[in-house]
């Protein structure tokens, strides 16, 4: 990953354009969709959890399903709110539409190319906006491409070049990090450590 998504970073594109769940854990998030949405987006989830690194995990944030680096590894969280563990990637249920969010594919970059180029040779249209793919059905997904591009990026390199690029933004002026704020609860439900991410792969690959 040459270069992270940098106006998602700084600006929080990510958390600003999901529409927001009030589900506690990704369980009752996905009991409570329609049974057609409920497959796909679960199916999708499925892959991403086959190929998530270890130090990545799923949980609720900002109201969908989020991949993300947890304060156990990365303690400083999400610079728009220090609160947050660092988003890597989403699933969610909008109103027209369901879509995947990556942060690693958005932005001029040799992985967005690489994205879209993969993409392209599935034959499957790309509906792409800042930093989501959209989708309205299962078959329109290039689940393969998907969890390429979550596997080929580690909550290390991940990292790495997030603080690349806060580094660069000081540089240049840009809005300096929130100040952390003292949690009086946790911001966001767990519902798979790294522990138990390894204990899905590991129970899927049985079935």
């Amino acid at each position: 990953m040459r270069r992270p998504p940098v106006a998602a970073i700084e600006t929080g594109v990510y958390s600003s354009h999901i529409m927001q769940s009030k589900a506690t854990t990704v369980q009752q998030y996905l009991s409570e969709l329609p049974a057609d949405r409920r497959a796909a987006i679960q199916a999708v989830r499925d892959v991403i959890l086959d190929n998530l690194d270890d130090d990545f995990e799923e949980g609720m944030q900002y109201g969908s399903i989020g991949y993300y680096v947890p304060h156990r590894v990365f303690p400083a969280g999400y610079h728009c709110d220090p609160s947050q563990p660092l988003p890597f990637a989403g699933l969610a249920s909008q109103k027209n539409h369901m879509a995947v969010y990556l942060m690693s594919v958005y932005g001029e970059n040799s992985d967005e190319n690489w994205f879209r180029t993969a993409w392209a040779k599935t034959g499957k249209k790309l509906d792409m906006g800042k930093c989501c793919v959209r989708f309205k059905k299962l078959e329109d997904v290039a689940l393969d491409v998907i969890g390429e591009a979550i596997r080929r990026v580690t909550a290390k390199t991940y990292i790495e070049h997030y603080e690349s690029v806060l580094r660069g933004s000081a540089k240049t002026g840009a809005p300096k990090r929130a100040a952390p704020k003292k949690a009086t609860s946790r911001s966001v439900k767990t519902v798979k450590s790294s522990k138990s991410v390894k204990k899905s792969k590991a129970a899927r690959k049985k079935s």
